[in-house]
């Protein structure tokens, strides 16, 4: 089990990482705002969970170890895989669905993508006291350089979208709600998944 990397960043996508470690290239899934602080070339730390499957092993990854646990307790919520989790961490901060857990504010919890009515009824009801409780929410993070062209980025959020397994046809409805709003990557890919989390179950 792979849980944790030290490495150069060689690579970075809107939702994946490549760390080259002693020679070796991993990808490691991110969510969008950790592949956003992520530069080229710098050496980085990262918590990792590996996933394995049949006929695949992928590994993703988190800024804190904190995030890693959070991620591990939403897997054991019946019909919550690792693509789900790490849409939650995309979209809520760790603390957020602490709070969103022990209020039982199913509303909050529909805002992930992927969850309906239901499946918040179950993450309230199972999780239970697995994620502890809320501390006090940490600062703002860095000042993000200024965005790249809107289209170029609306690209960018559309492939996500649709690798998060939203269709072409939601993705891009998703995509024009936030037209002209001059939003980097990261944060429209957020604002989108917040946009599309209540019309699944």
């Amino acid at each position: 089990m792979i849980s944790i990397l030290r490495g150069t960043v060689a690579s970075t996508g809107l939702d994946h990482v490549d760390v080259v470690v002693g020679g070796i290239g991993f990808r490691v899934h991110v969510t969008p705002a950790c592949a956003q602080a992520m530069a080229r070339d710098r050496e980085i730390t990262v918590h990792t969970s590996m996933i394995v499957r049949e006929d695949s092993m992928t590994l993703y990854g988190f800024e804190s170890s904190d995030e890693r646990d959070v991620f591990a307790a939403l897997m054991t919520v019946s019909g919550i895989g690792p693509k789900i989790a790490l849409a939650a961490l995309a979209v809520l901060r760790p603390d957020d669905l602490r709070r969103a857990v022990r209020d039982q504010d199913l509303a909050v919890l529909q805002r992930i993508p992927g969850v309906g009515k239901k499946s918040a009824q179950r993450m309230a009801l199972e999780i239970g006291d697995k994620l502890g409780s809320p501390a006090a929410l940490p600062g703002a993070g860095p000042t993000r350089s200024a965005p790249p062209a809107e289209d170029a980025v609306a690209a960018e959020v559309r492939v996500a979208l649709v690798g998060l397994g939203w269709s072409e046809t939601q993705a891009c409805a998703a995509i024009e709600k936030l037209a002209g709003s001059g939003l980097g990557a990261s944060d429209m890919l957020r604002a989108a998944l917040v946009t599309l989390g209540g019309s699944r179950g």
